[in-house]
């Protein structure tokens, strides 16, 4: 599956992202009550953020199919719970409701997340902090080879800080198939 990334406009695209957000399955954003004009605040927010980044990914098609996030921790809320390398990039990522479910649909958005993300030479780790309770996306770090480093205590909850490297990236791959 190829998909295409680009920047999320707030205002257009605020209605889609509180669509995705304010379900059930998205708790862990932290969202769920929010209304369309938060969403769109907080994405101008990110807009405006020159450490910050968010990309609307849309299928072959053209549909949106995910939101994804990156930021670099070192001007997050990420800063001084570890101490940050040169080549650390954040990433968060929503995977919009299905209209029918698609066996390896995640697995390959995720992957396309990763791709995209490394494909900045300047990047030599992705970290992710997902709340302890998200066991999904726990067992999809893992699949995807991040790392489990230590918990740490967010504002919002007590987090799983992981890490990817490119190698553990590429050979999560040899076992991974979108």
């Amino acid at each position: 599956m190829n998909f295409s990334f680009t920047p999320v406009n707030p205002a257009a695209d605020a209605p889609l992202l509180h669509s995705w957000m304010t379900r059930d399955y998205a708790r862990f954003w932290g969202m769920l009550n929010a209304s369309v004009t938060d969403v769109e605040r907080e994405y101008t927010g990110i807009a405006a953020n020159p450490h910050h980044h968010a990309w609307l990914g849309r299928g072959e098609d053209g549909t949106p199919a995910f939101l994804a996030e990156s930021y670099a921790p070192a001007h997050s809320p990420l800063a001084g719970t570890y101490p940050v390398e040169k080549g650390d990039l954040g990433m968060h990522l929503l995977v919009g409701p299905p209209d029918a479910p698609q066996p390896g649909f995640t697995s390959a958005v995720f992957r396309a997340v990763l791709e995209f993300l490394f494909g900045d030479p300047a990047v030599d780790r992705i970290v992710v902090e997902p709340d302890v309770r998200n066991t999904k996306i726990a067992a999809l770090n893992a699949r995807f080879g991040f790392v489990p480093d230590r918990l740490i205590e967010l504002p919002d909850k007590t987090a799983s800080l992981s890490f990817c490297t490119r190698a553990g990236f590429a050979a999560a791959l040899k076992g991974v198939t979108p």
